[in-house]
């Protein structure tokens, strides 16, 4: 699906979407050498159902992040005009499903008000391929994008321009035709020359924009050290992960693997040290001095927001947990918790909220009418809410469960519970633990859904 509805699929020579290749750096550099249309690498649905949205203010990108704080996607203002987002189907594995597909399609055209296109290898035989596509072409797909290769096939194998024709032939959607690479495309004349031989509307590059994305050049290919330094310059831009980038362009240099640059790209261990290998230290050392600066300057801005909007009322420290400092299953939240029915509050109340600019975590807990929280922001939800805890503890004078404090009477009193309970079972007796028993040792836990900031 794309991201901005007058995309057109016709007379387009457009980047393929590549595993691993067609991360921002790529599509980016694809666009400066002439590309029409860029798709980004194949993404599964599940992943970015998973992931929070983000707007990256010190690169000027959105990402979509994943539990783990890897980015998933990354895109910017750039390529709005250009970009199409690709969601996997597990290679060619929906080919032998058809009603899977005209689902898949169909619940996507009528669900969304962008263009869906759809990307597929051909059938064993024209007749099933044409009548497949015939029944794709239902849905309301905008266009339809053909690698002219069975499923089983490999790049090697010659691209079947005379089936890829006959769907042209028999749709009226925009064909775009793909696989050209290994028996047309070495340079930009060649796109249309493959074009013509399949009657497509439009072409799909990949490997051969892979090797050397200046592919798209009318004027003719860049040198390959020129394409490199252009992409690098890109992936320190846009912070590209260094493995991510050293992939990319070790699929460039191909052959010259083995030279002395090949084997200090082979070894770097950081984006630092990949530019060092191409000569680069300077722009690397110039660039992540401007993207550090800008998100100094992001951070003190918001630190003033936050001083200015700050609840007078909250009572703040500048404490972190760590969970070293404590028993194992032991912590501060238990602590509050237990505290609270002791002196028959109601229950602590954590509002936990989310930084766009660095996805840090800050937590307020409420407690006894009195809101507590610590200065300091947290990479995770439940370590911002133990901090919170903390705060609201060291306030109160009471305990909170550190090695420090000597004997802890939470351990202890999980010890006489569980000898209680090996006593009961040996006696034959109930082993059922009281509900309000295993909820002193239970940590409440708050609402889920995180807030961001607002901006």
């Amino acid at each position: 699906m794309t991201v901005n509805t007058p995309l057109c699929f016709r007379g387009k020579n457009i980047l393929a979407p590549m595993v691993r290749v067609g991360t921002l750096p790529m599509r980016l550099l694809a666009l400066d050498y002439g590309a029409d249309i860029v798709y980004c690498e194949e993404l599964i649905d599940i992943k970015m159902l998973q992931c929070k949205r983000v707007i990256n203010e010190v690169l000027e990108t959105v990402d979509f992040v994943a539990p783990n704080e890897r980015v998933v996607f990354r895109t910017c203002e750039r390529e709005r005009h250009c970009v199409v987002f690709q969601m996997g189907g597990m290679g060619a594995a929906l080919l032998s499903d058809p009603d899977k597909i005209e689902s898949i399609l169909t619940t996507l055209v009528k669900g969304i008000c962008k263009p869906v296109t759809c990307k597929i290898r051909i059938l064993p035989s024209v007749e099933d391929t044409v009548n497949l596509v015939k029944r794709i072409e239902k849905t309301g797909i905008a266009a339809i994008a053909v690698h002219g290769r069975k499923k089983e096939e490999r790049p090697q194998h010659p691209v079947h321009c005379d089936v890829i024709k006959a769907i042209s032939e028999a749709v009226s959607i925009p064909v775009i035709a793909n696989g050209g690479s290994h028996d047309f495309i070495k340079e930009y004349m060649d796109i249309e020359t493959f074009r013509k031989a399949t009657d497509a509307s439009s072409v799909m590059i990949a490997r051969a924009a892979m090797w050397n994305p200046s592919i798209f050049r009318k004027e003719g290919p860049f040198p390959l050290k020129e394409v490199m330094q252009d992409y690098i310059k890109y992936a320190v831009r846009y912070d590209n992960h260094y493995t991510n980038t050293k992939y990319c362009l070790c699929q460039m240099l191909r052959e010259q693997l083995e030279t002395t640059q090949g084997k200090k790209l082979h070894a770097a261990q950081s984006t630092q040290e990949i530019c060092e290998a191409f000569e680069m230290a300077d722009f690397y050392e110039e660039t992540t001095a401007v993207l550090e600066a800008k998100k100094t300057s992001l951070e003190t801005k918001i630190q003033d927001e936050d001083d200015q909007i700050e609840d007078p009322d909250v009572i703040k420290m500048a404490v972190r947990f760590d969970k070293r400092e404590y028993p194992p299953q032991i912590t501060p939240k238990m602590y509050l918790l237990e505290w609270c029915r002791k002196e028959k509050h109601p229950q602590p109340v954590y509002e936990t909220v989310q930084r766009p600019l660095d996805r840090l975590f800050c937590s307020v807990v409420t407690v006894a009418d009195q809101k507590y929280r610590s200065t300091l922001w947290d990479k995770s939800k439940k370590l911002a809410e133990q901090a919170a805890a903390i705060v609201c503890l060291r306030t109160l004078g009471v305990p909170e469960g550190k090695l420090c404090e000597g004997e802890n009477h939470l351990i202890n009193k999980r010890k006489r519970e569980d000898l209680e309970h090996l006593n009961n079972r040996d006696h034959g007796k109930d082993i059922a633990e009281p509900s309000h028993k295993k909820a002193n040792f239970t940590e409440e836990t708050s609402d889920m859904n995180v807030p961001q900031m607002p901006r």
